[in-house]
């Protein structure tokens, strides 16, 4: 096998290869496609050589995408194939996940294990593309091995100090901050927010918003910068803000879809333990799932091996709502039923409301309404439509959140979704002012939105929240109302109050990812 070394632009920059590290396993994963959730994209990194990554079949082409966590040169990608090899493929790199350029291309693959060394690689993204398959099967790989140097090795020169640290938007229970940019010799990779001297959240851009306070109190606040190697700037020159009065009846919320993958905290690999950390550290008074809890087939043995040791710690202040990975057991259902028993049924059905302060939440099982998926939904619905109706109706509270399973509208890989459009449209009939949902593996939050997917302040804002755990999906083109989206993990932090509310993603190294602002409820 000869592998063809394209030459970069400057810039790339050659490091003596003794001084090599390996720096892919572990790291963070996108993929294409998956044949299967059990040959996940996370498994050619975890330095198992009887697990591996596996797309589709019969399609090209495919990729890989290993992020490395920050700007690297690599010298060497070694990829350990299965039966499943790829006759051309290319290495690229890129700084951003989106612009890549070619390190280097193999055109006559034998399914050996290729070990492509002299090469002059750099960013933080390194990605594998099958152009053309070996085999009829798809692209397969045990390990994906990237080695070199990361840019901040050897750095211990901190960042600057963070200047300009100033108060935004500020309601009974948040205060919004804003700074001005700091800088580094290598690489800024973020920010501790202190509040009254002790670190409550990181932001990877100079914003944070800090939830879940007291009303009318005073609060002091600095902020310090941190960089790839992780030496830390001074903190900030500290202000002092307060929150508004009013803002009653104060909680917070954990939220997630797609939780559970078949694995568990040894493999570093695995990401539901990281994700039911957050929770913990969120202390929320409840925690809402919106669907595939667990996977694959989300029988009860999965339920108590994997689900059961990380997020199970908070079953008794959980109200889940099912996915369609929990009609794959059989009987349907029976690993979610018996798992969560009454939880997720008080009423002998699997969609249910609940009260909590001034807000109405409703849990509803969209598996009913799909027609798209491997099987046939058990009825029409019409019985859960017409309850949902009569719940609305009967509603005494002044905000309302509805969650379920199949989003409405997504720019992830299962896209819109027009099977749940009457759950939606009786959403904005019924001013309903939040729904989340998983099924996409990613993070998007919509602005509100009207029954025909257009910008309205009238209608609900839309979260989708899959990101608990199971392995990631490619992105598609942003919806015009697209607030934020994301490829990664995290898990939804929701503070109410008696008439607001405002949410943030957090992802698993603690940093916040993305912050809404305060919406009043409709009522």
């Amino acid at each position: 096998m000869v592998a063809a070394v394209i030459l970069l632009p400057a810039g790339f920059a050659m490091a003596a290869p003794h001084d090599d590290v390996l720096l892919s396993q572990g790291k963070p994963v996108v993929t294409s496609t998956v044949e299967s959730a059990t040959y996940a994209g996370s498994r050619a990194v975890d330095g198992n050589g009887s697990t591996r990554w596996a797309s589709v079949e019969g399609a090209d082409p495919q990729w890989l995408r290993i992020d490395l966590g920050q700007e690297a040169t690599f010298h060497r990608v070694v990829l350990t194939w299965e039966a499943a090899y790829a006759k051309k493929y290319r290495i690229e790199a890129s700084d951003d996940g989106v612009n890549f350029t070619t390190v280097t291309s193999v055109d006559d693959g034998d399914g050996k294990t290729d070990d492509l060394t002299g090469l002059s690689g750099h960013g933080r993204y390194v990605r594998f593309v099958g152009l053309t398959r070996g085999t009829s099967y798809g692209y397969s790989f045990y390990e994906m091995q990237v080695y070199g140097l990361n840019d901040s090795a050897g750095d211990t020169t901190p960042p600057t100090t963070p200047t300009g640290l100033a108060a935004g938007d500020t309601s009974a229970t948040s205060i919004t901050l804003t700074w001005n940019a700091a800088s580094d010799n290598v690489a800024v990779a973020g920010y501790d927010i202190l509040r009254n001297g002790t670190v409550v959240g990181s932001s990877a851009s100079p914003t944070y918003t800090d939830m879940g306070l007291a009303a009318n109190t005073s609060y002091s606040y600095t902020v310090r910068t941190r960089d790839t190697a992780g030496n830390l700037s001074p903190a900030s020159a500290p202000i002092t803000v307060q929150t508004k009065t009013g803002g009653s009846g104060a909680f917070i919320l954990a939220a997630a879809g797609d939780i559970a993958e078949q694995c568990t905290a040894s493999d570093s690999n695995c990401v539901h333990p990281k994700t039911a950390k957050l929770v913990q550290q969120m202390n929320p008074a409840a925690v809402i799932t919106m669907g595939d809890n667990q996977y694959d087939d989300a029988h009860l043995s999965d339920y108590t091996k994997y689900y059961a040791k990380t997020w199970g710690q908070f079953k008794s202040i959980t109200h889940p709502a099912p996915g369609n990975h929990d009609t794959y057991d059989s009987p349907k259902y029976n690993g979610y039923d018996t798992y969560f028993g009454s939880v997720a049924a008080p009423n002998g059905k699997r969609y249910y409301s609940w009260d909590m302060g001034n807000w109405h939440f409703i849990a509803l099982n969209s598996d009913d309404y799909m027609t798209h998926d491997d099987f046939a939904p058990d009825d029409s619905g019409a019985d859960q439509l017409a309850w949902l109706k009569q719940d609305l109706q009967n509603n005494t509270k002044g905000c309302v959140a509805a969650y379920y399973h199949h989003p409405r509208w997504s720019s992830g890989d299962h896209g819109d979704n027009k099977d749940s459009i009457e759950l939606w449209n009786l959403m904005v009939s019924n001013k309903v002012d939040l729904v989340l949902n998983g099924h996409d593996h990613d993070y998007e939050r919509f602005n509100p939105q009207d029954a025909n997917g257009k910008a309205d302040a009238n209608g609900p804002v839309e979260i989708v929240g899959g990101s608990g755990g199971a392995d990631l999906y490619p992105l598609h083109s942003k919806h015009a109302t697209t607030a934020k989206l994301l490829s990664t993990y995290g898990v939804l932090k929701l503070s109410m109050t008696d008439t607001t509310f405002q949410t943030q993603l957090i992802g698993v190294d603690g940093k916040t990812l993305d912050s809404s602002p305060t919406y009043t409820c409709h009522k």
